[in-house]
């Protein structure tokens, strides 16, 4: 498959409909002079309030601008980097109009450039079973690729101007993938049930994580 350089107009719609054209795209990343590069087989779609004409209670975003989720709010192209439970530091690609809040968590994907750097990183939080595991899943995503919180978020993937010493760069897919849409993982109450749909993967892909409904979500 072939790829291109993400251009700023490509991820101007709402989160929910540019979500799946991520998938087969690229996230390459330099940190400190280490290159990984990630496929990407997994993602989720978030709006903040007012993007969008549903409400997104499982949102960062879905109380308005904090100075947590600013970067959410900013131009698309650039990465939504936080911390989930204090460990991991998660990425998303924002997208939505300038003003609007909205992003797309990086969920899951295959190593395809710096598989030994990816895995040096995740042993450092725990074993490594098999190189299907080196990104599967948002947090291990992250620290294969790098990129942490706070330092590195609001890093442009469209620019590529270095931030605290990375740079980031989101290639996308000349064309769509076959995908499939279902719940958000760990997403509580009705945002996540298949009321919102908002998970994207490609069918069969080993690098996909595993569903887990999230508190008081029956799907």
């Amino acid at each position: 498959m072939t790829v291109h350089r993400a251009e700023r107009a490509e991820l101007l719609g709402l989160p929910a409909d540019v979500a799946p054209r991520l998938l087969g795209g690229v996230l390459t990343t330099l940190v400190d002079g280490e290159e990984v590069a990630v496929r990407l087989t997994e993602v989720e779609a978030y709006h903040g309030l007012g993007t969008g004409d549903v409400h997104d209670a499982g949102s960062h975003a879905r109380m308005g601008r904090t100075a947590r989720n600013a970067t959410m709010w900013g131009e698309p192209g650039h990465l939504y980097v936080y911390l989930s439970h204090g460990i991991h530091s998660c990425v998303n690609v924002v997208c939505g109009p300038d003003g609007e809040a909205g992003g797309i968590l990086l969920r899951g994907g295959e190593i395809v450039r710096g598989e030994q750097i990816a895995t040096r990183r995740r042993m450092a939080r725990g074993v490594v079973r098999a190189p299907r595991d080196l990104a599967r899943g948002p947090g291990r995503l992250g620290d294969a690729v790098g990129l942490r919180h706070p330092q590195h978020d609001g890093i442009d993937a469209v620019d590529g101007m270095e931030l605290a010493g990375a740079v980031a760069r989101l290639d996308l897919p000349d064309r769509p993938v076959e995908a499939v849409a279902g719940p958000r993982v760990g997403v509580a109450g009705t945002a996540g049930t298949s009321a919102f749909p908002w998970r994207f993967w490609i069918p069969g892909d080993p690098t996909v994580s595993a569903f887990r409904a999230g508190r008081g979500a029956a799907v």
